[in-house]
């Protein structure tokens, strides 16, 4: 009888990027398994476009109905074993009611210690791992895992679309001249990085633009909102502005169909690197938010980070630190004009 894994991550786009590989080393490990991933509403479009995962249960949703509601729809998954990737306690406790086989959490949170019966050593403050690779350490209690190298980490990072492109935006891709590169700029982190600043993002459109390249800007409506004057201010320099106007299936559909995205630590970044496509990310050198935790990981993804890795005002006055806008346009510019123009399927 093949087992069935439920694993619950519960927050970020990025992060739940992040964790494919686990799904993806599941897969490896007991093949035949179903893997079923734990999270929130906005979320569900990566799981559906993740090759390793056979389903996905909406915590969202899970949580209006009453405990015993919860407690039955959790069964109903028929899962034996959970893997708490994103400790939460609610949920901690309702797998434990539920009465889920194997309970599997990390020794650092208390209520792990009430609600698990397989704890983890798992400490991710001071860790030289990627997050990627810590995530997999969970998987240390069902049997000999093995540490996999970053680069073998990556090849479980995947990706692929389950919607197909409006034609209007497929046209709008599809106008560029042979040589031209389809580029996407995502300005804004949404709070969940160190910001390069809007008068970069406009510096690096402008030399795309120069050089014959085709400057796309994404982001959520809200975003879209506070980018205004500045959208209004470089729209000479773009080929769409296109905030507001992609919901994620549609958003992951899109970068696909580009050849590739700049963007700080953010979750289009990573999406843009599972899905294969250049993916280009600007860092701070400050631990735990530098490359060597959160690069993106994919066969094209790379980064910039300022060479400051002591640097005490990162970690001081994060808002004044210039670690971050050290990174000159030019040079990020640089790498773009680098990349070949991929040759997407028609």
């Amino acid at each position: 009888m093949s087992r069935t894994f439920l694993i619950s991550r519960t927050d970020a786009i990025g992060d739940v990027v992040l964790t494919l590989p686990v799904a993806g080393r599941l897969k490896q490990l007991f093949p035949g398994c179903r893997v079923l991933l734990l999270g929130r509403t906005y979320t569900q479009a990566v799981a559906d476009a993740c090759p390793w995962l056979d389903g996905f249960l909406n915590l969202d949703e899970l949580l209006q109905l009453p405990v015993a509601g919860q407690v039955a729809a959790l069964r109903a998954t028929a899962a034996d074993t959970i893997l708490h990737v994103f400790p939460s306690k609610a949920v901690a406790r309702l797998a434990r009611q539920a009465g889920i086989r194997h309970r599997i959490g990390t020794r650092s949170r208390w209520f792990h210690w009430l609600t698990c019966n397989q704890l983890v050593a798992l400490s991710r403050r001071h860790s030289p791992l990627h997050e990627a690779q810590l995530n997999l350490q969970l998987l240390g209690s069902l049997g000999p895992a093995g540490t996999l190298s970053l680069p073998e980490v990556a090849q479980l990072v995947r990706l692929r679309p389950v919607v197909a492109l409006r034609p209007v935006l497929r046209e709008l891709l599809a106008a560029r001249r042979p040589g031209q590169l389809n580029v996407i700029l995502h300005p804004r982190s949404r709070g969940s990085a160190r910001e390069w600043g809007l008068a970069h993002f406009g510096q690096l459109a402008r030399l795309l633009h120069q050089a014959g390249h085709r400057v796309f800007i994404t982001g959520t409506a809200a975003e879209g909102e506070e980018l205004r004057e500045w959208l209004r201010e470089h729209q000479s320099y773009l080929a769409a502005d296109l905030t507001g106007q992609l919901p994620l299936p549609e958003f992951l559909a899109f970068i696909a169909a580009t050849d590739g995205l700049v963007a700080g630590s953010t979750g289009p970044l990573h999406l843009a690197a599972a899905l294969g496509r250049h993916a280009l990310g600007l860092y701070p050198p400050i631990r735990p938010m530098h490359p060597g935790r959160w690069a993106p990981l994919g066969p094209l993804a790379e980064y910039v980070v300022f060479d400051r890795p002591d640097c005490q005002d990162c970690r001081t006055q994060p808002a004044a630190c210039t670690c971050i806008k050290a990174l000159a346009a030019v040079e990020v510019a640089g790498r773009v004009l680098a990349w070949p123009p991929l040759i997407l399927p028609s």
